[in-house]
């Protein structure tokens, strides 16, 4: 059986809140509610990716010895300080301003993100961490901690383990999200050209998050097939997440490896949902 569901965005790429199903036939389906924390939780995730990105293009373009410019597709003022006074740590503040400006993406962003790099992102060991304040994306309010820590074990294959921390999303509506995880991830191409981004693609080999909405439901998403994520689209292209939580037992499925904002989801009984991001 095949449903549409529409996920009204609110955020275009990060906030697939409110749903809607084509077919008038709901017995044994989700009702919309549960759709809803299913498009919260993708969204979290895909606001964790977007920051993640922010963070690995400006860290970045600093190691090409550029930190007084502004690298394309950042709409915001960049400063770098060293407190220790060496290399490192460096800390970038990525200020959007008050009133907010449009990335390349045209989505508004306010506030601040701060990262600190332990050390070159490239290097095992290096931490890099990023911290939301008073930061949103088209006035969803965003808040947490992500840490990408480099894990690299073989050369050529570069790994990082993505934690996010006290992650908690607030929708237009006042709906709160909060959420916490961590994934493994390895990068499978754009190795040897380690400060040009664009051609990067990473796999997110395993891991699990939970989401948690404002009425206590809470979701796990595990890693069932690997996920793939091209630094040149916005959203995961290809993979598959388990979904648990409240009448929710299913799989989420990215498609085929096209850059585009299609996913399904199909319940248990058999039943699968198009949404779009």
């Amino acid at each position: 059986m095949k449903k549409t569901a529409i996920l009204l965005t609110t955020i275009c790429a990060s906030a697939f809140l409110y749903v809607s199903c084509s077919s008038n036939d709901t017995d044994n389906t989700p009702p919309s509610t549960d759709l809803t924390n299913v498009g919260a939780s993708i969204a979290v995730d895909t606001s964790n990716e977007m920051d993640l990105n922010t963070g690995l293009l400006v860290t970045s373009s600093s190691n090409t010895g550029k930190t007084t410019e502004t690298p394309a597709g950042i709409c915001a003022a960049i400063s770098v300080t060293t407190p220790n006074g060496g290399e490192y740590p460096k800390v970038f503040t990525v200020d959007f301003g008050t009133t907010g400006c449009k990335d390349e993406n045209n989505l508004t962003r306010k506030g601040k993100l701060k990262i600190t790099l332990s050390g070159s992102v490239i290097t095992t060991g290096s931490k890099m961490t990023i911290e939301r304040i008073d930061y949103s994306i088209n006035n969803i309010k965003l808040e947490g901690t992500i840490e990408y820590t480099n894990t690299t074990t073989v050369a050529t294959i570069p790994q990082w383990t993505r934690k996010v921390t006290n992650g908690k999303l607030t929708d237009l509506k006042g709906g709160v999200y909060t959420n916490s995880g961590t994934y493994t991830t390895r990068q499978i191409a754009g190795v040897d050209t380690p400060f040009v981004l664009s051609d990067n693609v990473y796999e997110i080999t395993d891991g699990s998050h939970t989401v948690t909405a404002s009425n206590g439901t809470t979701l796990t998403l595990t890693v069932k097939e690997t996920l793939v994520k091209k630094y040149s689209c916005l959203f995961i292209s290809k993979g598959q997440l388990k979904i648990q939580g409240g009448i929710l037992n299913g799989v989420i499925d990215y498609g085929n490896n096209d850059c585009d904002a299609l996913y399904t989801y199909t319940h248990e009984n058999g039943t699968s949902y198009s949404l779009s991001m």
